[in-house]
């Protein structure tokens, strides 16, 4: 069942929560990468959470892990900061 289903027809045509957040998970990876054009989000929305998959260049999937995977422990408390104000449990995944 899609998500924009449960929702009522008025909050449908509305951006969902998680959408703010993928911006700012965009935002942040775009930054960081050298091929901005390799960079994909995958957004998946759930009754609770919503998982964030971003995919990039193979080479550029060490920039946004960074050293000890720093930039994504980063990336990642941002995301659930603003996910929580939005109202939605998040999780960020790096696929390289």
């Amino acid at each position: 069942m899609d998500t924009a289903e449960t929702i009522g027809t008025d909050q449908a045509a509305s951006s969902m929560p998680s959408d703010k957040v993928a911006d700012l998970v965009e935002y942040i990876v775009c930054g960081l990468v050298d091929d901005e054009d390799a960079v994909a989000l995958d957004v998946t929305d759930s009754a609770s959470d919503t998982l964030i998959e971003v995919s990039c260049a193979e080479q550029d999937a060490g920039r946004i892990i960074g050293r000890h995977g720093r930039t994504i422990k980063a990336i990642r408390t941002l995301a659930r900061a603003l996910g929580q104000r939005v109202g939605t449990a998040v999780e960020v995944e790096v696929l390289g």
